[in-house]
């Protein structure tokens, strides 16, 4: 038996008038999803345990079957570990994105985000930018580190885990009361602004009509983290397909494999056919037992507020990965249980994660299972099954041992 999981960070959403109070799910064009959740089982999962911050850190670590309670430490370590920062135990990380401020006001407190990932800057041009900071905010004891696109790192030797807002949060909002308590972070941020505005990468971005990437902010603080291995865990060699250094760096340190697909971006436009063409190798000649293949598009897309091209970003899932995903393993006779889902909800309306119960589809190549006539949010309701503890439905995934 093989296993394979297809996360649709970010899918899950509220009914939207302009859809005729259907959600985006409920509009896109899903033939395969609706043709598999005819004869899979339906229902909802809460990853985002009470009281934990809603995030791809804590709702992804319950997918793959870690309790956040327990194993989550912040979410930029993660990404520390696959990029391959060194970090002390006594270190603390800090994600840095590459942000869009506004620049008419004077004062910079009087700035607003307007977007969190400037445009999803290239990672050649982000590199360029986190240089300058490298140098422009050269400060004993902190280093930054370059991520992908707009992610990127920033590491604090002995440092203390402090509270702080994630940039998504506050999209269109002032950032003044937001910033840093920290007077080093919050001093670096500040200068960040001065180094950058100007900067020719920006420079040209304004040319071409693109978000300048015109100032650090720092979030997500965290100390390493201290995962048990998955394999060990659960009894099967699993293996990562994403383009996110958080996910990649979940994997990293809980002894999974990366598997790294050319053209994978974290955007709508990302190589999805790569990413069912590599799982579907992994599984069948790679000697892999469980692949987890992580798609960021919706999430990006309900970041930006966008319906329409978040409806695109699930019909791209749909047709690109799904659909050849399930008919390949059909055709290898390969016997194998398929489970779909978002890890949380990233509803249009507020353009940030929250951490209501998301619908998931369990499929298993070898039984037909009673199921519902589409999957959707509603239709995972209906059902009746909720797993309230996230972090369990590994195990229900993994039953068919």
């Amino acid at each position: 038996m093989k296993y394979i999981v297809i996360l649709c960070d970010g899918m899950a959403d509220e009914p939207l008038e302009e859809l005729g109070g259907r959600t985006p799910l409920e509009a896109a064009r899903t033939e395969n999803m609706d043709r598999l959740a005819k004869s899979s089982e339906i229902g909802m999962v809460q990853t985002v345990p009470d009281g934990m911050a809603p995030g791809s850190d804590t709702a992804n670590l319950s997918v793959i079957g870690y309790d956040p309670r327990k194993y989550y430490t912040g979410r930029s370590p993660l990404e520390a570990l696959s990029i391959g920062a060194p970090m002390e135990p006594s270190d603390v990380s800090f994600r840095c994105n590459l942000v869009t401020l506004s620049e008419e006001e004077e004062n910079y407190e009087d700035r607003h985000i307007l977007d969190h990932s400037s445009d999803e800057i290239s990672t050649e041009e982000a590199a360029e930018l986190i240089r300058a900071l490298s140098e422009g905010l050269k400060r004993d004891g902190y280093t930054f580190y370059v991520g992908t696109s707009y992610r990127h790192l920033l590491i604090q030797k002995n440092g203390t885990v402090v509270e702080l807002t994630a940039p998504h949060d506050i999209l269109t909002k002032r950032i003044g009361e937001y910033l840093p308590e920290d007077e080093v972070l919050r001093e670096m941020m500040i200068k960040s602004y001065d180094i950058l505005k100007d900067h020719p990468i920006n420079v040209k971005r304004r040319a071409e009509g693109k978000n300048p990437a015109n100032s650090a902010w720092f979030w997500g603080a965290g100390t390493r983290p201290m995962l048990t291995s998955f394999e060990e865990k659960n009894g099967v060699k699993g293996a990562m397909i994403s383009a996110v250094d958080l996910l990649k760096g979940i994997a990293a340190g809980a002894g999974m494999h990366n598997i790294i697909v050319e053209g994978a971006n974290g955007g709508l436009n990302t190589n999805y056919s790569g990413k069912a063409e590599a799982a579907v190798k992994a599984l069948t000649e790679d000697g892999f037992d469980f692949v987890y293949v992580h798609i960021e598009a919706p999430d990006e897309m309900g970041h930006q507020g966008s319906v329409e091209r978040k409806i695109q970003a699930i019909e791209n899932i749909d047709e690109k990965i799904i659909g050849p995903v399930n008919r390949a393993l059909d055709a290898e006779g390969t016997a194998y249980r398929m489970l779909i889902l978002p890890d949380h909800p990233t509803p249009i309306r507020v353009r940030t994660h929250t951490s209501d119960p998301v619908p998931y589809l369990l499929y298993d190549s070898t039984k037909a299972m009673d199921g519902m006539d589409t999957y959707s949010e509603k239709t995972g309701r209906e059902t009746g099954i909720f797993e309230k503890e996230g972090y369990h439905l590994i195990d229900h995934l993994l039953s068919a041992k």
